[in-house]
């Protein structure tokens, strides 16, 4: 029989008879290993573990530890669940069921019944005696004609409308047990591995997320290999709750919405105002000993300059409309992104080498068109400021610029104690090379830059293909949460393209004309955004540094309110910022409130401490710390943030 060479990710070679399987080759590995696998990476593309190869191959196997092992099983699992709403809901036509990052849903049409919370419990029940039966996951391939064929036999015109899209040759079906799907996979060997369910919520979803269209109903599930991993997951949902930027910002009084002023588009309250502007204070004065200079640019843009950019005929659908002026033909947009009016700013005057690297920074608020349906808090917004930078510099440069951005970013993360991240090297889609623009060479320098720098820095990486802007390759912070969360914080682009577009030039030391490349990086990403993240990281304990109110001062009674006005005074000199709780309370009172506010320092002051110039001082979530006088709290205090920000 013809033999084929398997390489591991380890660099290993083995060789197996053609058509062996990944889970054959997991199996000759060791029997626990195939127990686990899910599915396999093979040339870079995910697939059933099942299915034959039939040529050397690069090969990952993929298990629960692995965000592709993770995908199969819960899309494994959405075909489940619509195996059991099919047996309990005869009739039910399907839509699309993905994986998600916290589980997966199915979008269905149940005709004149309906499915709500109530249904839950039989749902789950007869998922698990399903998933009990070990039914395998059958691929076929089928022709065209056959697949229309089976769903107007069941009048599925939802799988009708999807293989209208589809060419012979490469329409898939998949069968477990009583159910078959339109899918083109990938999928678990059977339903055995599926051992816990919980069904999450149930909402109203437009067909295909056209508003025009069918509401459908869209349940939302998580399944797990194992019970205790679901009884951990609801635990952690229930940490999540409690620490909910939405909630954690009304209790704070951080920001609040209005539907007078519009969906998606935040209120900063003064506190939160106070938080946000810290944060920008920080990240301002580390731009600028890293040489950047800060410039501020306009809501609003002509038309042509984001024609220019490729940005409107990349996204202008699906951005706010363009606003007319009394002047004919005039059109402008309210900006979605800053790195077109950078590269006019560029341009205001000629560039020499000697000028590059040129560092330009802004706090610049954009605009985004978002559906109502998918705006969440801060995280999903219509209005949001960006901490963009553009760095224009010559391709020699490149390598050491970003780095210097990686160093940043780290600075940041550091700062506010993000401990554990991963960076995600987003390159161009293997095959797909239409979804992108300029030259080849380019594209093969930015990607090759990108890695040999994040190689230097010892960065914890992943390569994702297809993940890349249109405009060129980049490196994305994934970080987790104390809750284990993944996010995306922070990004790092380099680009080829936008200077070719706005003819951006520089005159070379051999006196030529030549093109700057650009490098795109915002370390917060948006400071809406960030902000959510970090309230939920730290469950709105701020870092001293960076709370909004940083000490309360407590006065035992009336008799000491002006001797705590003194002190606030004095602190405040010291850029110590907080208030006097001047309330006719009991002590105990003003300590619970001051606690459930999330003030760092309670300040207690009495006639001891008006006595001896001194505080009684409480630290939030540890209690009393003892006396102290007032120039011996200022120390403290100051070492304490000196510290966290110097890290």
């Amino acid at each position: 029989m013809d033999k084929i060479k398997i390489t591991l990710p380890d660099g290993a070679v083995r060789e197996y008879d053609k058509g062996t399987s990944a889970l054959g080759v997991a199996l000759s590995i060791s029997e626990g290993l195939a127990r686990n696998v899910l599915s396999a990476k093979i040339n870079g593309v995910v697939q059933d573990a099942t299915l034959p190869i039939n040529q050397d191959a690069h090969l990952q196997l993929l298990t629960w530890k692995d965000s592709e092992g993770k995908a199969t099983f819960w899309h494994s699992s959405a075909h489940l669940m619509a195996e059991a709403i099919e047996a309990l809901f005869p009739g039910t036509k399907f839509g699309i069921g993905p994986a998600i990052e916290t589980g997966f849903y199915y979008d269905i049409d149940t005709g004149d019944k309906s499915i709500t919370q109530e249904d839950f419990a039989k749902i789950e029940a007869k998922i698990l005696e399903l998933a009990r039966q070990k039914n395998e996951y059958k691929r076929s391939e089928i022709s065209k004609a056959n697949a229309i064929a089976y769903f107007q036999e069941k009048g599925d015109e939802y799988k009708l409308e999807l293989l209208n899209r589809l060419n012979d040759g490469e329409i898939t079906f998949y069968q477990q047990g009583n159910f078959t799907d339109l899918c083109r996979g990938p999928h678990i060997p059977n339903t055995g591995f599926i051992k816990a369910v919980k069904l999450m919520n149930v909402a109203g979803a437009y067909w295909l997320g056209q508003t025009d269209r069918k509401q459908l109903t869209r349940v939302y599930a998580v399944t797990f290999p194992q019970d205790k991993e679901l009884k951990e997951y609801l635990h952690l949902l229930e940490e999540a709750k409690k620490r909910d930027h939405r909630k954690l910002g009304q209790e704070l009084e951080l920001f609040t919405f209005s539907e007078n002023v519009g969906k998606g588009l935040p209120l900063w309250l003064p506190k939160g105002t106070l938080l946000r502007e810290r944060l920008e204070q920080f990240l301002r004065k580390a731009q600028m000993k890293a040489g950047y200079s800060p410039v501020v640019t306009p809501h609003i843009g002509s038309k042509k300059l984001y024609e220019t950019s490729g940005h409107w005929e990349k996204y202008g659908a699906d951005s706010f409309q363009p606003i007319h002026t009394p002047e004919e033909d005039e059109l402008f947009l309210l900006k979605p992104m800053n790195c077109p009016h950078h590269c006019e700013i560029y341009k205001s005057k000629p560039r020499s080498y000697k000028d590059l690297p040129l560092r330009l920074a802004e706090f610049g608020t954009v605009y985004r068109y978002e559906q109502s349906g998918e705006l969440h808090g801060l995280t999903r917004v219509r209005g949001f400021t960006q901490d963009d930078a553009h760095i224009f510099c010559t391709a020699d440069q490149v390598r050491g610029e970003f780095g210097k951005v990686i160093d940043l970013v780290l600075y940041v993360f550091r700062a506010l104690g993000f401990e554990e991240y991963t960076a995600q090297i987003s390159l161009r889609h293997q095959t797909e090379r239409q979804k992108y623009i300029g030259k080849e060479e380019d594209w093969d320098k930015a990607e090759a830059d990108i890695q040999a720098v994040a190689s230097e820095k010892g960065l914890n990486t992943v390569v994702e293909y297809g993940e890349a802007a249109f405009y060129g390759p980049k490196l994305d912070f994934m970080v987790r949460d104390a809750l284990g969360r993944k996010w995306q914080l922070g990004t790092i682009q380099v680009d080829y393209q936008l200077p070719d577009r706005f003819q951006l030039e520089y005159i070379g030391s051999d006196n030529q004309k030549h093109r700057p490349v650009m490098i795109h990086r915002a370390p917060f990403g948006s400071m809406e955004r960030f902000i959510a993240v970090l309230t939920e990281h730290c469950a709105g304990n701020f870092p001293l540094w960076l709370a909004p109110e940083q000490i309360a001062i407590l006065p035992i009674s009336e008799r000491f309110n002006e001797y705590a006005k003194e002190v606030l005074n004095l602190l405040a000199e010291k850029d110590i910022r907080g208030y006097v709780d001047e309330r006719d309370e009991k002590i105990q009172r003003k300590i619970r409130d001051a606690e459930v506010k999330k003030v760092p320092y309670m300040l207690i002051v009495g006639e001891k401490e008006q006595e001896n110039n001194s505080l009684s001082v409480r630290r939030h979530g540890q209690g009393d710390l003892g006396s102290f006088k007032v120039e011996e709290f200022i120390i403290k205090f100051n070492e304490e943030v000196s510290q966290a920000i110097t890290v």
